[in-house]
Formats: structure tokens, C-alpha cells, sequence
């Protein structure tokens, strides 16, 4: 026997019902749609975390004749606790007539011992025609609560809860197409009063929907980590004399294989979330429409002038360092001093060389057995900005991807007011993410690096994402 609890989600046709349980059991395979009548038969969609179902959600089409149905529950006199019973004769006295088949599919997991969770439209005025769906539930005798929810624009909320708390022991306002992680946690909370036997599974539930919620995160940050580190790993070479036409055309195959990380990122990152249809219209999304190595991009993602000469100071003072080094500090720290200054200076022209396209292009001799071969390079990719562009970018989309209720089947858009501000991160961890880039391009401490990386990613989602 199933133990995990058992919720119908009922009501008027398209007052949400289907939006709710895909919200609810974070499945984008539900159908939704405005036109009444879409569900026609009552479907489970449990939720499924590490092998185990911590609740399982029936969508079912809406009520379509609920006065009818009451009639017949009343042609007989009955007392309260034979009303049940009452409702179950009914499924088995017309299950097989096509007039109540919506009806039938919609009580059946009620029933059958599934609470109840009554969504109404909150934008729609009250009227005495509900009335007769919420007798009828009141005669299943299972637990029940019941939702408003808001289609458009106005606000009745105040009269459907006067009249809501006459048959349902909690009332809540929920929102499918916006709800946060938080408010899915109040609303479980709230499904665990409605029958004291669920209270400790329920409770069970919301712990383990943490602890994935936070292993969504870490896997996210992983995720990113691993693109920034193979795209400022990421190097081409072609022997032999290549003419200018050859060099671009090596040059626009680097920018395309670092492009594909991206979206191979961006496609991953929708799974790890459980929105892989989205990835449909991912190509559509204005963010990814949005060149990586454009101006606009530098311009949206990156840092400020202020903020790279910064860091290009950091990366010069680090070079020079190794020259003070050698001259065991005899240099009066000339070295750092003119490593920083060239790393200041440097770093801007750097940023245009990339927005042009113009990627770091590098011509060596190298010695083979048979002598001498040129070869022609390009990267790692040496601009200080480029992977916080390429960062910023991932860790938004991460952001508006978790933070997106399944319901929600609208395409990605960049939101201007939702933009990091330049205070995305502290100095500190600014700081800290620059000296690890500079570790990946060239080649150092790596696997400690890799992981400290992946730490700060992760402490930067825990910012962006609820949990």
C-alpha cells in the first residue's frame, strides 16, 4: 500500500488546475491551456526525489455538472456518516454514462483516498453555482483545502474566502505561473494540516525537497565550473603558413567551439532543473541571442572599466611578483610595479580585440624530428573580462531557470530589472573568482583551484536561487 499522500486537484474547468500540479510536481509534461475541457481524464504526477515519491498530484478535468450530481446525491436521505458512501455509489451507479464522464474521472482518486485541493479563480467574481461542487466534496468526506488563484488582472479574493472557509478547513492564495520555492514549502506545510495522519510525511517531504533543492544548486555550480574551466583552457593550432583568410577562418571556429560550451551549458543546466523542454526555445531566448563575444554582451555581463583595471592590476602585480622573485627582492619591487601597470594598461585593449573578434593570434616555430614547422595558435583566451561575461551569462540563466514555476512555459527573456547590479559579489569573492580565471588560462594549481571555484559558484547561486 502507498504510503505517501494523495492529492486530486479539482474544480471549475480552466481555473489553473493543471498549472498548479505542474508547479506543484515540477513536471513540464503536463498540458496547459486556456481553452476549457483540455483535461478530459484524471492523470497522476507524483513527485519523485532520489527513487522515492514524496506526493503524487492528480490533475482531472473540472466540474461539469455538479447540480445535476448533487441531486442524485440527495434524492436519498442520508447522514453525514453515510454521505461517502453515498458519493462512491454514485461513481459506480454511472461510471459508464458519458454524461457524467468528466464528473466520474474527477471523484474517482477522491475516493479513492486522495485529499482534496479546490482551485478557484480568484480574479473572477463568487457566484452560487460553486456552491453545489463544494457540497459535494464536503459529502467525500476527505480532507481538503482549498486555493485562489489569479488568471487576470482584478481581485475577489476577499469574497471567495468568506465563502471558501465555509467548506474548507485552510485557504491559501497561490499563484502557479510565479510561485517561488518558498511559497510551494507553504503551501506543503499547509497540505500537512489538512489530515494529521500526513503531517509527519508531509513534514518528511519538505525536508528532502531541500536537500534536492540544494543539490540542484551544487550541481548547477559544477556545471559552470567546468565550461569557464575548458573555455579558458580552450586553444586551436594549424601548422604551416596560413594566410589572413585561413587565421579568420580559425578564429571564427575557436569563438563557435566556445559558443558551444555555452549552450551545451545552457541545455544541461534546464535538466539539472527538470525544464528540458524549454530547451526548445532556448535558441529563442533573447539572452542567448545576445552574441557571447558582442558589445552588448561586454557591455550587459561584464565588468566596468573601473573593476577590470582593477583585476588587471591584480594580474600585472601577480607577474611582476615572480620578477622580484628572482632578483631576491633587490628590485625594490620594481617588478610588480611594472607588471601592474602593464596589466592596467593592457586589459583594455584586450576587451576591444575580443568584441572585434579578433582573438589572440600567435605565430611560433615548432621543432619536430624533421626540423622546424610553423604553427598558428589561437588562445587560451588571455582578456580579463571575458570570463565574467561568460559567467554572468551562465549564472543568469541558472537563476531565471530555478527560480521559473513548471507552469510557466513562457520563452527566457532578459529582464532589465532584474540585471545584476555591479555589486553582484563582494570585492572579495570579485576578487578571488579573477585569481582563478588567471589560474585556468594559465595552467595552474588546477585541481584546487577547480574546486575552490566551484565553492564560490555555488555560494553565488545560494544568493540568486530560494532554497
Amino acid at each position: 500500500m502507498d504510503k505517501h499522500p494523495k492529492f486530486a486537484v479539482v474544480g471549475h474547468p480552466n481555473k489553473g488546475k493543471s498549472s498548479i500540479v505542474s508547479t506543484l510536481a515540477q513536471d513540464e509534461d503536463i498540458r496547459i491551456s486556456s481553452i476549457p475541457g483540455t483535461t478530459t481524464k484524471n492523470r497522476s504526477f507524483p513527485l519523485e526525489v532520489d527513487g522515492k515519491i514524496l506526493y503524487e498530484l492528480y490533475d482531472t478535468p473540472g466540474f461539469q455538472r455538479a447540480r445535476a450530481i448533487l441531486a442524485w446525491l440527495k434524492k436519498e436521505e442520508t447522514t453525514a456518516d453515510k454521505r461517502a458512501d453515498r458519493v462512491a455509489k454514485f461513481i459506480f451507479e454511472n461510471e459508464e454514462n458519458p454524461k457524467f464522464a468528466d464528473d466520474i474521472q474527477l471523484l474517482k482518486p477522491i475516493v479513492e483516498g486522495a485529499g482534496i485541493v479546490y482551485v478557484v479563480d480568484g480574479s473572477k467574481p463568487y457566484g452560487p453555482e460553486y456552491e453545489a461542487e463544494m457540497e459535494i466534496l464536503r459529502w467525500s468526506g476527505s480532507p481538503s483545502m482549498a486555493l485562489i488563484n489569479f488568471i487576470g488582472e482584478d481581485d475577489y479574493q476577499e469574497e471567495w474566502k468568506k465563502a471558501l472557509n465555509h467548506y474548507f478547513k485552510i485557504v491559501r492564495v497561490f499563484n502557479p505561473m510565479n510561485a517561488s520555492f518558498g511559497q510551494i514549502l507553504e503551501l506543503m506545510e499547509g497540505m500537512a494540516e489538512i489530515k494529521y495522519e500526513w503531517r509527519t510525511t508531509i513534514k518528511d517531504s519538505i525536508d528532502a525537497l531541500k536537500l534536492y533543492q540544494r543539490q540542484k544548486i551544487k550541481n548547477s555550480a559544477i556545471t559552470i565550473s567546468d565550461t569557464i574551466f575548458h573555455a579558458l583552457m580552450h586553444t586551436k593550432m594549424l601548422h604551416g603558413n596560413l594566410t589572413q583568410s585561413q587565421k579568420d577562418k580559425l578564429a571564427q571556429e575557436f569563438k563557435r567551439e566556445i559558443e558551444g560550451f555555452e549552450s551545451g551549458t545552457y541545455t544541461k543546466i534546464a535538466s539539472i532543473w527538470n525544464h528540458t523542454k524549454l530547451e526548445r526555445n532556448i535558441k529563442k531566448s533573447s539572452i542567448i541571442n545576445i552574441d557571447l563575444f558582442s558589445k552588448e554582451s561586454s557591455l550587459i555581463f561584464g565588468l566596468d572599466k573601473k573593476e577590470l583595471v582593477k583585476n588587471a592590476t591584480i594580474a600585472g602585480a601577480i607577474t611582476g611578483s615572480s620578477f622580484d622573485l628572482l632578483l631576491g627582492g633587490n628590485s625594490l619591487f620594481l617588478g610588480t610595479t611594472i607588471g601592474a601597470l602593464i596589466g592596467g594598461g593592457g586589459v583594455l585593449f584586450g576587451i576591444d580585440k575580443l568584441q572585434n573578434s579578433e582573438l589572440l593570434k600567435n605565430e611560433l616555430l615548432k621543432k619536430t624530428p624533421f626540423g622546424s614547422r610553423k604553427v598558428s595558435t589561437i588562445g587560451p583566451i588571455r582578456d580579463l573580462n571575458f570570463p565574467f561575461i561568460l559567467l554572468k551569462r551562465l549564472i543568469y540563466f541558472t537563476k531565471e531557470i530555478a527560480n521559473r514555476p513548471h507552469a510557466n512555459r513562457k520563452k527566457l527573456s532578459i529582464d532589465e530589472d532584474l540585471l545584476f547590479s555591479k555589486e553582484w559579489v563582494d570585492d572579495k569573492t570579485q576578487n578571488r573568482l579573477f585569481k582563478l580565471h588567471l589560474n585556468f588560462s594559465r595552467l595552474k594549481k588546477l585541481q584546487e583551484s577547480k574546486k575552490e571555484y566551484e565553492e564560490l559558484i555555488e555560494m553565488i547561486l545560494l544568493q540568486y536561487i530560494e532554497h
